[in-house]
């Protein structure tokens, strides 16, 4: 399926990287760095610890703030969790959800990914859903099934209202953090197939759907990924934790979004 130009959103996951200190340097000088950008939405997904803190340096700023995770319960017994209601206090306007990192280390299933998401819509904020195959589901040809499942159990009972709020990142996860990514063609590949489960949900607004690619992207590939129309941006780890690299790379990446 084809589509027209969608609105491309990078997004730096910061994961468990930065003092207070260098989460503010960061932050500033990424809002520095991608000032005279309009064509794109760029966001950064500090720690807990420090999603406050930057959400007050980014104030009035054109850079969103992420969290990196949430838990479904408002309140409660639940230790070491936070609420969506917490992240949207803190100034958070986007949570990550479902990265594979969480999935992998930490057990979430994609039942607790579902339950996230629709917590995480309920507070305001814009979910963005992770999905993805291991090096051996991809080995074994089971790449579309594995991302059919996650993408269609992720928005069980939301309504298509809602999932158009929403984004998807396809992180191939034999890809990130290895210095390996998919090719454009392997990307685009899923890509239009997660376009197409989202078109059954909420039919031609899926064409004006983000869908972000995550794994090892870096200002030297981006180029190659977005200028591929399928591809709406990215969701970006280590080339993000630095304001030369993840600003280079959002440059690079939105003038390929605007050639596609």
């Amino acid at each position: 399926m084809s589509t027209p130009k969608v609105r491309p959103f990078f997004c730096g996951n910061w994961k468990l990287f930065g003092s207070l200190a260098e989460s503010v340097a960061l932050a500033t000088g990424v809002r520095d760095g991608v000032a005279g950008i309009s064509a794109a939405d760029v966001g950064v997904s500090p720690s807990f610890v420090a999603l406050n803190t930057v959400a007050a340096a980014l104030k009035g700023s054109n850079v969103l703030v992420s969290a990196q995770n949430g838990y479904w319960e408002e309140k409660g017994a639940f230790t070491g969790e936070i609420s969506m209601g917490q992240i949207a206090d803190a100034g958070a306007t986007c949570v990550i959800l479902g990265h594979s990192e969480r999935r992998t280390i930490f057990g979430e299933s994609d039942a607790m990914v579902n339950k996230k998401t629709k917590a995480a819509l309920a507070k305001g904020l814009r979910p963005i859903v992770c999905v993805g195959e291991t090096l051996e589901e991809r080995d074994s040809n089971k790449t579309l099934d594995v991302v059919r499942r996650q993408v269609d159990a992720a928005f069980v009972e939301i309504a298509a209202g809602d999932v158009e709020k929403c984004v998807i990142a396809y992180e191939p996860v034999w890809a990130i953090g290895t210095g390996r990514n998919a090719t454009p063609a392997q990307a685009v590949e899923v890509h239009a197939f997660i376009r197409g489960r989202i078109a059954a949900l909420i039919g031609d607004k899926a064409n004006q759907f983000c869908i972000q690619y995550g794994g090892s992207v870096k200002p030297d590939n981006v180029a190659s990924l977005l200028c591929e129309p399928e591809i709406n941006g990215a969701l970006v780890g280590g080339a993000s934790l630095t304001v030369a690299s993840f600003v280079d790379l959002v440059k690079k990446g939105t003038e390929a979004c605007s050639r596609s």
